[in-house]
């Protein structure tokens, strides 16, 4: 049996300095790549990888290239009920569970978690303690009370640039559409990247499901929401997680 201390990197600065607190304690470093990601992504988990110094390994599903073909193949982009999005489905929990965990199903393992010392990331820290009781959860921020902004405040003294979804106004580095945006972050994204946004748009009425509770893209008013009042999680492994307990 291995002892294993794993961190999954989202691309976020949150999960990266989880893993930088205890850098010397982590036995091996992951990344899921996904198409969608802006491709600054990819200059940010290299950078991250020197500053870490230590191997970040590149995953990707052998199986879809993208969102929209994860939720053409799910048949749907998010269950109205719970929120639960297929593409987090098929993109990261199916690549974290058929390239890491069916390898290591002997193997004792602690996984490493970037929520910061809010209280509603406390609380998801507890649900994913909950949710996976055959895995051992670290999770630095909180044991160091540091919050989001203190990691981005840490990172720029590391002198690691910010992925570039950030410096545009984002308050996250998920894929660009992420499919569990609201309306607010929709209409930013109809700014930035107007191709990204019809593309959606299209794909909802492909599959006559919504990104939105209150309309479809193409209805949406371009003066409704406000990104900024917009509460929107990382999209990592533990979106799966969590979302999949709500089904049960």
């Amino acid at each position: 049996m291995k002892h294993l201390t794993v961190a999954w990197l989202s691309a976020g600065v949150s999960s990266f300095i989880a893993a930088y607190l205890i850098k010397d304690e982590i036995d091996e470093l992951y990344y899921i790549d996904i198409a969608d990601q802006h491709p600054d992504s990819m200059r940010f988990i290299k950078d991250c990888e020197k500053l870490l110094d230590k191997e970040i390994r590149i995953l990707k599903s052998t199986q879809y290239d993208n969102v929209e073909q994860a939720c053409c193949v799910g048949g749907m982009i998010r269950n109205a009920r719970t929120g639960y999005a297929f593409c987090t489905d098929y993109l990261k929990k199916r690549v974290r569970k058929e390239q890491f965990e069916y390898f290591h199903q002997n193997d004792e393992v602690t996984y490493v978690w970037g929520m910061d010392c809010s209280e509603r990331e406390r609380k998801r820290a507890e649900r994913i303690v909950q949710a996976q009781p055959q895995f051992n959860h670290r999770f630095p921020l909180i044991e160091k009370e540091l919050t989001k902004q203190d990691c981005h405040a840490m990172s720029k003294r590391l002198g690691l640039k910010r992925p570039l979804m950030y410096d545009l106004g984002y308050q996250n580095n998920n894929c660009i559409g992420c499919v569990k945006g609201g309306m607010g972050y929709w209409n930013k994204i109809r700014k930035d990247f107007p191709d990204v946004f019809e593309a959606r748009a299209a794909l909802e009425r492909k599959l006559n499901c919504r990104c939105l509770k209150e309309c479809f893209l193409d209805e949406l008013d371009p003066n409704r929401g406000s990104i900024e009042n917009e509460i929107m999680e990382d999209c990592g492994i533990f979106c799966e997680i969590n979302l999949r307990r709500k089904q049960q």
